[in-house]
């Protein structure tokens, strides 16, 4: 390189090369053909035997690789997702990153009382508060599933809450297709109408095929519904190696693909164009205690193995990250920045569940304080830095000669606020300005900072006749959905 020019020097990462990546879609594409999927949906069967499929015992369908190859061609490779002001926030494409809260977590420990208890609906109105206050977290999600509200109702006010309290996109789970209706309607409100949402969608629909190798009638009624309407929609295999998926990673990735491919293939028979994010996610289970690994290193190789494939197929790419501690401790922290890392060299798109505890159960707002930092960090980590004329600094190391320092000198003025990473809540006293200040641990200091936010920020609320239509449609959901049997 010569010293007139410029380039950046930056981490990358690849876990597939291209040949093991070709052998893994023929796999792929061999389970569709030989093996076939479940398809519990008419609209479904339908769909796919006007295509070319052969149905099998009624709902067993056998998909042609030149079916999957041609919807393949179809799925939008880029996808810009807005906030509820209508602002583009985020660019799903290439190796961009953006990183969010997950859903849907039973146990919240209480920051107050330090004690875990059953989630309630302020748990999601205060996950939402605290993602909208930090910088490097760039959507929210539900974080809780709420014990106080109706079971039929409480998806709808998941998102009613997230709504009212930050203008950040919104990664939300429906129950079927009754309730995603109305979520739909307030979506509408707050975008200004269906074209409006529609051209600029703040929401993003998560549902998921049932392993193995099956599509149900509410996951398709989820599907088809948000393909019609326009809205994003993340359609991702999820289940554990060695239960729904063989215990070998590349059994088990071959037919996680067989199913997200399936699910292209529904989603743009449906409706050509239709938006989708997608990818996988099957980490180990612990064949002692049967559970879910978050933070198992088989989660993150086959989460690795789904962003290489799904870069190869131009596809925006979901991934998750997550700690099985069930405190915010030190697995916690490790689990999750080793999760976060990861997921950032992948190139994956949209990175939710950041500060998710207890293999998917318990729910902390300090650690999405935390998740926030460490986001933070890493990227820091893939900015690298520039290898130029100026940065390398020959003319000032010139200057300041053997014995000096640059303390003083124009160019640490001019540079050190872009190189120098610093932390929100990490310690960076010495040991006897800690000593002084109560020798807190970082956990300790995550608690009051998140406290602190908590009673100090007020989200951007909605305009007053939005959140007047909101209150109305909401209470008519609520006695529509309690007379609804929804069907799986």
């Amino acid at each position: 390189m010569s010293r007139s020019s410029s380039s950046q020097v930056a981490p990358t990462y690849h876990l597939l090369s291209e040949e093991q990546i070709k052998e893994i879609h023929l796999a792929s594409l061999d389970i569709l053909e030989t093996v076939g999927i479940r398809v519990l949906h008419p609209e479904g069967v339908r769909l796919l035997r006007d295509a070319g499929c052969w149905i099998e015992k009624e709902n067993i369908a056998h998909i042609p690789n030149w079916l999957v190859e041609d919807c393949l061609r179809s799925v939008p490779k880029r996808l810009t997702i807005y906030n509820r002001k209508g602002e583009p926030v985020m660019y799903l494409e290439g190796d961009n990153n953006f990183y969010g809260l997950g859903t849907d977590l039973i146990y919240t420990f209480d920051l107050k009382s330090g004690e875990t208890r059953p989630s309630v609906l302020q748990d999601v109105a205060n996950a939402s508060r605290m993602a909208d206050y930090c910088k490097d977290i760039d959507f929210t999600a539900s974080f809780a599933l709420p014990s106080d509200v109706p079971t039929n109702s409480m998806y709808f006010q998941c998102v009613r809450a997230m709504m009212e309290n930050t203008a950040k996109p919104i990664f939300f789970t429906a129950a079927g297709k009754e309730d995603l209706e109305f979520i739909l309607q307030m979506a509408e409100v707050v975008a200004g109408g269906a074209e409006a949402l529609r051209r600029k969608p703040f929401i993003i629909q998560y549902s998921e095929p049932t392993a193995p190798l099956t599509h149900s009638y509410g996951a398709l009624s989820k599907l088809f519904l948000c393909a019609e309407r326009g809205i994003p929609i993340c359609y991702t295999p999820a289940s554990l190696l060695g239960a729904a998926y063989p215990v070998t990673l590349a059994g088990a990735i071959a037919q996680a693909n067989a199913e997200a491919l399936s699910g292209i293939v529904l989603q743009q028979l449906k409706q050509r164009g239709a938006a989708l994010i997608t990818g996988w996610g099957i980490p180990a289970m612990d064949m002692r205690t049967m559970l879910f690994l978050y933070g198992s290193p088989e989660n993150r190789l086959t989460n690795s193995a789904f962003a290489d494939m799904y870069h190869h197929y131009g596809i925006p790419i979901w991934s998750t990250v997550g700690s099985d501690a069930n405190m915010l401790d030190a697995q916690g922290a490790w689990e999750m920045a080793l999760g976060i890392l990861m997921a950032a060299l992948d190139g994956a798109n949209l990175i939710h569940d950041v500060g998710y505890l207890g293999q998917g159960k318990v729910g902390n707002p300090a650690a999405i304080l935390m998740g926030s930092e460490l986001v933070s960090y890493v990227k820091r980590l893939r900015r690298g830095f520039e290898l130029n004329k100026e940065t390398l600094a020959l003319d000032v190391i010139r200057s300041v000669g053997p014995g000096g320092n640059y303390l003083s000198e124009q160019h640490t003025v001019e540079h050190f606020r872009k190189e120098l990473w610093r932390p929100m809540v990490a310690n960076r006293d010495n040991m006897d300005i800690w000593l002084e200040k109560g020798s807190k641990s970082y956990d300790q200091r995550l608690t009051e900072e998140a406290l602190r936010i908590l009673d100090t920020h007020r989200p951007e609320p909605l305009a007053p006749e939005i959140a007047a239509a909101l209150r109305k449609i909401s209470a008519f959901a609520d006695e529509a959905l309690s007379k609804i049997e929804f069907v799986a």
